[in-house]
């Protein structure tokens, strides 16, 4: 984008000048030469990728893809990810499917309920005057 602003100004006013010579000459008007170029170049190159994927969409596709997948086993690329490790303990600790979707759903809307528990009226330490004191001043 800043680009474009860019070759758009520098098209426009020429570059740096130092020895204020009139280089009115030089300068190629911005919009009918290179707009068209980039147009025609733009669709150049998404002509052959629309026609690909239009045409011949499987072409550049992984044949592997296409072997019949062992619903008993997880394939090997599929890896368990740290983030969801207490989704699996929950999962697997509970015997019953639906048992298992609602504990794993209570376990994230219990999350929820934290700001709810709070119902002291004391503030934070961030709000006291020594606090802030020591904050600006570290």
């Amino acid at each position: 984008g800043l680009t474009m602003i860019h070759f758009t100004f520098l098209h426009e006013s020429g570059s740096n000048n130092p020895l204020g010579i009139v280089s009115d000459c030089d300068k190629i008007p911005f919009h009918p030469y290179f707009s068209v170029k980039d147009i025609l170049g733009f669709m150049f190159m998404l002509l052959p990728l629309v026609a690909l994927a239009l045409f011949s969409p499987n072409l550049l596709g992984d044949p592997e893809n296409f072997t019949p997948a062992n619903p008993l086993v997880t394939p090997p690329h599929i890896k368990p990810e740290w983030y969801f490790l207490f989704a699996y303990a929950i999962l697997r600790s509970i015997p019953n499917k639906l048992g298992g979707v609602l504990a794993l759903a209570a376990s994230v809307l219990i999350l929820f309920l934290a700001p709810l528990l709070h119902t002291s009226k004391q503030r934070t330490m961030a709000f006291r005057p020594l606090s802030q004191l020591l904050f600006w001043t570290l």
